[in-house]
């Protein structure tokens, strides 16, 4: 399957097929030297499977993890280009999860003032959510992605087939994202993934579904200035809270959790059973008060105040401009309600 991410001279095409990371000279030039940029929580297979259909491949490997999303290995992957003798013609080919692909694109899009990017996700949430819509950046002084660009890739590559060798938290962490887009825009998708029998059967739909609502959403706005803002439901609380446990849960468990707070009680019952359903977190149990200076330094904070995006009804959304102590006061109020509800008291909402 073929989907188009129209944006004029920075259009590029979305391949979905079985088995494509075996074809990948089908979409993507190989006659030129390439780096091939993976993490070491990745299949080693995959990068090697792209090497070998490469002209002149140079394999650059990435510890697994947010933490290098940094300085260092940006400053490394140029550094590689440059002793590689890449030129403007050559180009930058990222196989992992989101990660890979920020940094990976952040590099391209800074070498000799931008070469090629091209994109190959291995993770679900990458495969839905980040390895599209151009947005690359790495992470400095405790800020998440705050030294970054907006390039968008020349062709994205989603081989199903690789998330095979996920593990199940992976894929869960990854449908998060995908329940994120649902409850914001689409509610027969929310539906699908609320009432799923079996969600290997389904996952190829809810990607596709998935892809379309960003698609369109980068469409209208891709570099952020209104409607793109509606992919960050759940992001502002979430972004804090991963600072909070540092790598001890992945993103899209915090962003389950950072869902939670910014919808109406009726959409809070229904999130809270659906990302349980998939043994997805839904309460934070830290200090709170701890996540106030994350937020601070939330990117999208302007006078003062965070235009947050609000849920009341499944696949619709609004903004809404809140100061961090509000945001800290809903996210007391809304996880309380969970602690209530345990000991037997209130029901949620």
């Amino acid at each position: 399957m073929l989907l188009s991410v129209n944006l004029e001279k920075q259009s590029y095409d979305i391949v979905i097929e079985n088995g494509a990371i075996l074809n990948v000279g089908r979409w993507i030039d190989l006659k030129r030297r390439v780096l091939v940029v993976t993490d070491d929580g990745v299949p080693e297979e995959y990068a090697q499977r792209v090497a070998k259909q490469c002209k002149t491949a140079v394999v650059y490997t990435i510890p697994q993890g947010e933490a290098s999303k940094c300085m260092k290995y940006y400053g490394e992957l140029l550094s590689a280009m440059v002793h590689g003798g890449f030129t403007r013609g050559d180009c930058v080919v990222a196989v992992g999860g989101g990660v890979v692909g920020d940094l990976s694109g952040f590099a391209a899009s800074c070498y000799m003032r931008g070469i090629d990017f091209y994109n190959i996700p291995t993770t679900l949430l990458s495969q839905i959510d980040s390895s599209i819509g151009g947005k690359t950046a790495i992470n400095f002084e405790r800020i998440k992605n705050a030294v970054g660009s907006f390039y968008q890739p020349k062709k994205v590559i989603i081989d199903p087939k690789v998330l095979n060798t996920l593990d199940k938290r992976q894929i869960r962490a990854g449908l998060a994202e995908a329940i994120k887009m649902a409850a914001t825009s689409d509610s027969e998708l929310f539906e699908m993934i609320e009432n799923s029998r079996n969600l290997a059967e389904d996952l190829p739909e809810i990607i596709i579904r998935s892809l379309k609502i960003k698609k369109d959403v980068v469409e209208n706005d891709p570099k952020e200035n209104g409607l793109r803002k509606v992919l960050n439901f759940g992001h502002t609380t979430g972004h804090a809270i991963e600072s909070y446990y540092k790598g001890e849960f992945l993103h899209g468990e915090c962003v389950a959790m950072g869902m939670i707070p910014m919808c109406g009680d009726e959409v809070r019952l229904r999130l809270i059973k659906v990302l349980k359903k998939y043994g997805l977190p839904t309460c934070f149990t830290g200090n709170v008060d701890r996540l106030f200076d994350a937020i601070m330094l939330d990117k999208k904070r302007q006078s003062g105040f965070v235009q947050a995006v609000f849920v009341d009804e499944i696949g619709k959304f609004r903004f809404v401009n809140m100061a961090p102590k509000e945001i800290i006061e809903r996210m007391e109020e809304a996880y309380e309600k969970q602690f209530r509800r345990k000991r037997g008291s209130n029901p949620v909402g």
